[in-house]
């Protein structure tokens, strides 16, 4: 896949996110039908959490100085680790997974502007995306910014969070139908 095509898909779930979730209160952002899921705003601060802490890697790859390590050399491991977390994010939610604890959301009650934060993370996003091209081409691996040890290569990184943002789109839809 082109870089294009990323940040076309990019500004759709962007769109869905300001379409859906804009014109919503605070009080309707921040509702929880209970403990054990997550509010619309924290569904968008969990995915601004994980793209952010996408950004260092994917500048150090540019840069040419992220430091891998040895088991991204081994394409098996690369295309494993690739497929797996794929596999997870899928939209299609078959059961709920637990995120990693940096990219946990936060729990207190978030203002409207959180939807203005997301779509500042989505333009950010798609700055470090445009460009990549040619890393993309030459096959390049970052590791995931939750654990050094996962690898898998950038244009997987890039389908993974896009996957994942719709996942997180579904679960916001699936709260904010139970305001109505």
């Amino acid at each position: 896949m082109n870089t294009g095509n990323w940040i076309a898909q990019l500004n759709e779930i962007t769109d869905l996110f300001l379409t859906e979730f804009g014109s919503l209160s605070p009080e309707q952002l921040n509702f929880k039908p209970n403990n054990k899921k997550w509010s619309i705003a924290q569904n968008i601060d969990h995915l601004i959490k994980i793209n952010n802490s996408y950004f260092p890697v994917i500048t150090a790859v540019r840069n040419n100085s992220l430091k891998l390590p040895f088991t991204s050399k081994i394409e098996f491991i690369v295309n494993s680790f690739g497929k797996m977390i794929l596999k997870a994010v899928q939209p299609e939610r078959k059961r709920r997974m637990k995120t990693f604890s940096v990219w946990e959301p936060a729990q207190s009650n978030f203002s409207s502007d959180i939807i203005e934060k997301f779509k500042i993370s989505q333009d950010e996003l798609k700055t470090l995306i445009e460009g990549s091209d040619e890393l993309i081409k030459n096959g390049a691996v970052i590791y995931s910014p939750a654990n050094k040890k996962i690898v898998y290569k950038l244009e997987t990184a890039y389908d993974i969070i896009i996957l994942h943002e719709r996942r997180h789109f579904e679960q916001a839809m699936e709260i904010k139908k139970l305001l109505s």
